[in-house]
């Protein structure tokens, strides 16, 4: 049995894209650029809040100035805003307090900001010890880079062959190949199937439970 269960968030441990669009639509319209479909923001969604801004700009306006200056109001609106709408997926909550209590180590690693990580997790999971929870630190590269899952393997003291990354993207199947990790790919988060299956997974589940499953296999 692995030792350590490495979880994305947005789009694996919680579903965040409503709160993330209505907080982005109102920088862009403060900023005076247009808004967009809910929907459309999960193919925004993945690289870090910069990233989002960027893709979410009009053609002509994605300028670092321009990510900028939404950025401020985005934290502002998204700081008081961040749960409202965003919900756990089915059956995560009860397979996050199961792994804790068979002894296995749980951690995050998000390429959501720090702060908006952080609040998350303590607001939708505050009866789950993790042993780390990280989004995107100052001088951090960000996911696909494989530091950040580096540093979860050191602050848990476990070989990499010890661990599982579980997440909903390209972006986390990548993260896991560069850091040498076992995947779980989750079907239920904000990228198509096709994506994950480029990437040869070694598992790939449709339900919170079946990851209990691959455990107790």
């Amino acid at each position: 049995m692995k030792s350590l269960l490495i979880f994305d968030l947005d789009g694996t441990l919680l579903d965040t894209v409503a709160d993330l669009a209505v907080s982005t639509n109102y920088a862009l319209n403060f900023c005076g650029f247009p808004s967009h479909e809910i929907e459309a923001y999960r193919k925004f969604i993945g690289n870090g809040i910069n990233n989002l801004f960027e893709r979410a700009l009009p053609i002509g306006q994605k300028t670092q100035e321009n990510v900028l200056k939404i950025r401020k109001p985005f934290l502002e609106y998204y700081g008081e805003h961040s749960s409202e709408l965003t919900v756990p997926y089915p059956g995560m909550s009860q397979l996050l307090k199961q792994i804790q209590s068979a002894g296995l180590k749980i951690a995050v690693a998000s390429n959501k900001y720090q702060l908006g990580t952080e609040t998350l997790i303590h607001r939708f999971f505050p009866e789950i010890n993790f042993t780390a929870v990280f989004g995107q630190r100052d001088g951090i590269p960000i996911k696909p880079d494989a530091q950040i899952v580096y540093d979860i393997l050191t602050i848990a003291g476990v070989d990499k062959s010890e661990a599982f990354y579980v997440g909903d993207s390209g972006v986390d199947m990548q993260t896991a190949i560069n850091a040498g990790v076992e995947t779980i790919a989750v079907t239920w988060g904000f990228r198509p199937v096709a994506e994950l299956e480029a990437y040869h997974p070694k598992y790939m589940v449709d339900k919170a439970e079946e990851i209990w499953e691959i455990l107790n296999a």
